[in-house]
């Protein structure tokens, strides 16, 4: 028996997505601040403490405090917008991704009822989901990941929904393959895939390789979620042109190409 609410959805678009979830009577999902779009007359807003989840909702006041505080850890609100259909018949509900790039529907029934991604990844979810952090153990993960030791992990029956940056793929492992990917570019994986972080040898890698010291290696069984544009590489390279010297876009033209672009100044 599913512990979660059943919700069904749509994702529209290409480039810039939203997600639309239809909410039976007394359905209800659950989402981050900022991630709420539209939605249908009858649906009810509340502001929840933490995620809502059976996990998180025992253990006394005490025991939310804990839960919902380990948020934080995270760059989390300690606080979710919980959308109810209290009216008669389906109510849709849409949340839009924050950035350029794709939304990944996660059903985790399918997908042994947990995926761990990265911090900022969570856009969505059917209520029941925790939404919870996952600690690195190792101490190469801990110390070197780039993107942090501590990332989140979507546990339960449910549909939940992640948002990566440029195009997305899924990558399925067998047991024993090893894939090696750029820490910002891993968007989440399945509790299966082993997770750590492996040194990149040779001095010349940091300094003329550009990308850095470190990548992460995961080893199958399971599945693996991969994003090309980590929005931390794409906010960098808009602080480059904003706060650096113009380069001029035309190689031939150069800034005869800014007057004709109306920025001659």
């Amino acid at each position: 028996m599913l512990r979660n609410h059943e919700i069904d959805y749509r994702i529209f678009g290409e480039e810039m997505q939203y997600v639309e979830i239809e909410l039976d009577p007394n359905e209800t999902a659950v989402a981050e601040s900022g991630a709420f779009m539209m939605m249908d007359e009858g649906i009810q807003m509340q502001t929840i403490f933490g995620d809502g989840s059976a996990q998180q909702g025992g253990g006394g006041l005490m025991g939310k405090l804990f839960s919902a505080g380990k948020r934080l850890l995270v760059g989390e609100s300690l606080f979710m917008t919980a959308f109810t259909n209290v009216g008669a018949g389906k109510k849709r509900v849409s949340f839009a991704s924050p950035y350029p790039g794709k939304i990944i529907p996660l059903d985790l029934a399918q997908l042994g009822n947990a995926v761990v991604c990265q911090k900022d990844a969570f856009l969505a979810a059917a209520k029941g989901v925790s939404i919870n952090i996952e600690f690195q153990r190792k101490l190469g993960t801990g110390l070197f990941g780039g993107e942090g030791f501590i990332m989140e992990r979507l546990e339960g029956d449910g549909m939940a929904f992640m948002h990566a940056g440029g195009h997305v793929f899924e990558r399925t492992l067998q047991p024993g393959e090893i894939i090696k990917i750029d820490t910002g570019c891993l968007v989440g994986y399945t509790l299966g895939v082993d997770f750590d972080i492996q040194f990149i040898g040779g001095i010349r890698n940091k300094l003329f390789g550009g990308e850095g010291f470190f990548f992460a290696t995961l080893r199958g069984p399971g599945k693996v979620w991969i994003q090309t544009l980590p929005v931390s590489r794409l906010a960098s390279r808009i602080l480059g042109y904003a706060t650096g010297p113009r380069r001029e876009e035309g190689s031939i033209l150069g800034g005869l190409g800014n007057l004709l672009d109306g920025d001659g100044y």
